[in-house]
């Protein structure tokens, strides 16, 4: 008779964060595609920069060109689609308790989850497009919660103990 020991609860806590981040980049993906226009209106707003302050020393910064709006859109939405495909990968290998390569591509996915909402929404769409200014077209609060729970699951998935099967990183 085999035995098999019972998965450890730090383990499944790192699978099933990383499927809820996983779970939430990819409905983002598809609501952006599905409904392009609520999330392009955004963007286009934020690169224009026409809801800031209008400060002569900023408004250099803005970008008016549809066309350079539409791909930066679209390299977002690119961006979330593989860092959802990333992340569903970690969660399967996750689940069949291939540890290391999970905590691997886990890490992946939630960087590139970080980096597009710290990098991406909250330094360049924040700080250098000044979306803090804007009353209507302000992301910051809601990329701040992503990028927080991004790394919680991040440090969650790098605890010790969360990977039960010895391997390298």
């Amino acid at each position: 008779m085999a035995t098999t020991t019972p998965r450890g609860a730090l383990p499944l806590t790192a699978t099933l964060l990383t499927a809820s981040v996983a779970l939430y980049m990819a409905l983002v993906a598809f609501g952006n595609i599905t409904d392009f226009g609520t999330n392009q209106d955004f963007v286009r707003h934020v690169l224009a920069m026409d809801t800031t302050f209008k400060d002569d020393d900023l408004m250099w910064r803005a970008i008016t060109d549809e066309g350079v709006q539409d791909a930066a859109y679209v390299a977002i939405i690119a961006w979330e689609t593989a860092a959802a495909l990333v992340l569903v990968h970690g969660t399967w290998l996750w689940a069949r308790g291939d540890g290391a390569r999970a905590r691997r591509f886990s890490t992946y996915g939630l960087l590139m989850t970080m980096l597009l909402f710290g990098a991406g929404f909250m330094a360049i769409g924040g700080e250098w497009f000044a979306m803090w200014q804007s009353e209507d077209w302000n992301g910051l609060d809601a990329a701040l919660r992503v990028f927080v729970f991004s790394g919680v699951v991040l440090l969650v998935n790098h605890l010790p103990g969360a990977v039960e099967r010895s391997g390298t990183d």
